[in-house]
């Protein structure tokens, strides 16, 4: 039986969640050159991948935190899944926004939480972590307790586990960008010599630039 983050890698690059582009790299919003693009929320169109998420988010979630009393997705991309996830394990739901609505009650926060409550926070990507600790911020700053955060795949950049740590969460994650490559590699998604070139962007992501 195959292993739950190469099977999920599997899945997310059969459907175009992960696309990989080693000698022609996408530009992310930081400004860094990328042979990897992810966008989770691609998942949501295929019921099958989508269920299979929300179990598997679930199935984290009871052996890792079943302290949890709430459940709180990060905007955009970890919304839907948090909800699901809230929905099947009968919890109550609320997310986090990137900044606070320009308008109205300026929420940073949509729905009810009561301070006190010990929250899981569930995530689609960690990059370097940032977005996703700012949510954990806001979440403590109402005066909840985060129990830790599960996630979708993570690139596993060394900052971001750093990161992680400093903030003192405990992070869970289905998948992994080696898993990926494993997964990637075995499906001809990507050729052997693919590998070097994708795990150099890794090491320095920042300071990558293409080679052929």
């Amino acid at each position: 039986m195959k292993q739950l983050d190469i099977l999920l890698a599997e899945k997310l690059l059969k459907v175009s969640a992960i696309k990989l582009q080693p000698y022609n790299p996408f530009t992310w919003a930081s400004g860094w050159n990328s042979p990897i693009y992810t966008d989770n929320r691609i998942t949501l169109s295929y019921p099958d991948i989508r269920s299979f998420i929300k179990v598997e988010l679930c199935r984290q979630v009871l052996e890792h935190f079943p302290e949890a009393n709430a459940v709180a997705g990060v905007a955009t991309g970890a919304i839907a899944q948090g909800a699901l996830v809230a929905d099947t394990l009968g919890l109550p739901y609320v997310y986090v926004r990137s900044s606070p609505k320009d308008h109205g009650l300026e929420n940073l926060i949509e729905g009810n939480l009561v301070p006190g409550q010990k929250v899981v926070v569930v995530e689609d990507l960690i990059s370097t972590g940032g977005s996703s600790l700012k949510a954990v911020k806001a979440i403590r700053n109402a005066g909840c307790e985060v129990v830790g955060m599960v996630a979708m795949f993570s690139y596993g950049f060394p900052l971001a586990e750093q990161a992680f740590k400093d903030a003192d969460v405990k992070l869970v994650t289905l998948s992994n960008y080696n898993a990926m490559l494993e997964a990637a590699v075995a499906t001809n998604y990507i050729s052997q010599s693919d590998l070097e070139t994708l795990r150099e962007w890794r090491k320095d992501p920042s300071i990558w630039s293409p080679t052929k």
